[in-house]
């Protein structure tokens, strides 16, 4: 299936490619060789820069400024995880019929009402560990009329 072009400004896209080929390429193997070789080549200058200052001033300098920008780079591609994430949660939830559509969108609630919520699944968790047995929540035949379910829709 074809995907179609977000829509925005030229510089919008350029930067969200741009953003996208570096976060590709800088978790690749040839992006971790080439920040290698760069230590490798500053470190066997040292002898010919007699180790000064300005020396260490080069590799602190580029790695305070890769470092700074990478931060920027993964908290976009984590944001752009993290939506995707929950958006195919939520077409999970609002698919089964017996889950509550109060959950679409939890992450904009706000602390205790998560709280909440988490002791209302951890009172379930309590409820199914008192039946001591894993098929009357799990069982095969669950599995099977799931599956027909799904077929015929």
């Amino acid at each position: 299936m074809a995907r179609k072009k977000s829509e925005g400004s030229t510089s919008n896209l350029f930067f969200e490619n741009l953003a996208l080929n570096l976060t590709k390429f800088s978790g690749s193997t040839t992006a971790f060789i080439i920040a290698f070789g760069v230590v490798l080549v500053w470190a066997a200058t040292g002898p010919i820069f007699k180790y000064s200052e300005a020396w260490q001033l080069v590799i602190n300098t580029g790695t305070t400024i890769v470092t700074f920008l990478m931060v920027f780079l993964i908290q976009r591609a984590q944001n752009k995880d993290s939506i995707a994430l929950h958006l195919k949660l939520n077409e999970l939830i609002a698919a089964e019929k017996g889950a509550s559509n109060r959950l679409i969108d939890a992450e904009d609630l706000s602390e205790s009402e998560l709280n909440l919520l988490k002791k209302h699944y951890n009172k379930l968790v309590k409820l199914t560990e008192k039946d001591h047995d894993i098929q009357k929540s799990h069982s095969i035949e669950e599995a099977e009329h799931r599956h027909k379910t799904k077929i015929t829709k």
